[in-house]
């Protein structure tokens, strides 16, 4: 096989092949970030702590805010009930409203003030996800 030669102008100079620019900067540099900050946390550096640390301070929070609505919201119905002792006494289809509220009622407030600590707690921890894998930019 006879071998081709390049395409030769009429000065007999052969042209310069075509440049491409190949830039691998920008691509590494968006990870860098997040990368630094996961690295950061795994290694359990100063900077690592503190975002654990800020995390589980927010957890706590939410926490503490949902037990004092448990607090005010079942705790609060005895000294309802003791500064107004007629409401105590006050039947609805035969049971007493007190039984009434703590025996039935209280459930579904319960449930209902896990169900948003897990949505909350939820969000918290993709707060705190989306900063660690937050890009530069």
């Amino acid at each position: 096989m006879a071998k081709q030669l390049p395409d030769v102008g009429s000065s007999g100079a052969v042209p310069p092949p075509r440049r491409s620019r190949i830039v691998l900067a920008e691509i590494t540099r968006q990870d860098t970030r997040a990368e630094r900050t996961r690295a950061e946390l795994a290694q359990q550096t100063q900077v690592g702590e503190a975002l654990v640390r800020g995390l589980v301070r927010a957890q706590l929070a939410l926490a503490l805010r949902l037990s004092l609505v448990v607090a005010i919201g079942l705790g609060g119905l005895p000294w309802l009930f003791a500064i107004a002792p007629s409401l105590g006494r006050t039947t609805v289809a035969g049971v007493n409203l007190p039984w009434l509220l703590l025996g039935v009622a209280s459930f579904p407030f319960l449930i209902g003030v896990g169900w948003a600590y897990v949505r909350l707690a939820e969000r918290n921890e993709q707060d705190f996800t989306d900063l660690v894998q937050r890009p530069e930019h």
